[in-house]
């Protein structure tokens, strides 16, 4: 998905976020990202069976142990892990299914989409939540997003 304006509604709307693989290790993407967002405002479910607690919340072994509504699923897996977490993600009824950079199963990106989820495949939501909120062009990379207005935020 290339839409900005999609992109920017959905960081905008999911406000809570299911990070399957998320990493206890500072120097590991998943942490970063999840750290980042949720300095963000976001809420952060992690979701790895290896670990209690990431981020100072509890940590789930999978999507459907969330006690709680869940808006996005955002994966840090193998693609060939990916159609499991896809099924469940459908099954807890999430409304985003965020396949992260090099993260591309087509198969299941569209399993996502036929059951009404939407769904972005080989991106970083933390770059793209930096490229779409003002985070990266101060620091003058080429955003390729054009306004003379800096968007809001809803929190």
């Amino acid at each position: 998905m290339d839409d900005i304006h999609t992109l920017r509604r959905i960081l905008a709307d999911c406000r809570t976020i299911a990070v399957v693989g998320l990493s206890a290790n500072w120097h590991r993407p998943s942490y970063f990202a999840a750290k980042y967002m949720q300095d963000h405002g976001y809420r952060i479910i992690p979701v790895n069976p290896a670990y209690e607690e990431v981020l100072g919340e509890r940590c789930y072994p999978d999507l459907k142990s969330i006690p709680e509504p869940v808006d996005m699923v955002d994966i840090f897996r193998r693609a060939e892990q990916v159609p499991p977490i896809v099924d469940d993600a459908i099954a807890i009824g999430a409304k985003v299914v965020w396949m992260q950079l090099g993260v591309i199963n087509e198969e299941a990106a569209a399993r996502a989409r036929e059951a009404g989820l939407e769904v972005v495949v080989d991106r970083c939501v933390k770059i793209e939540h930096g490229r779409l909120f003002g985070g990266l062009n101060w620091m003058g990379v080429n955003t390729k997003v054009i306004s003379a207005k800096r968007p809001t935020v809803r929190r």
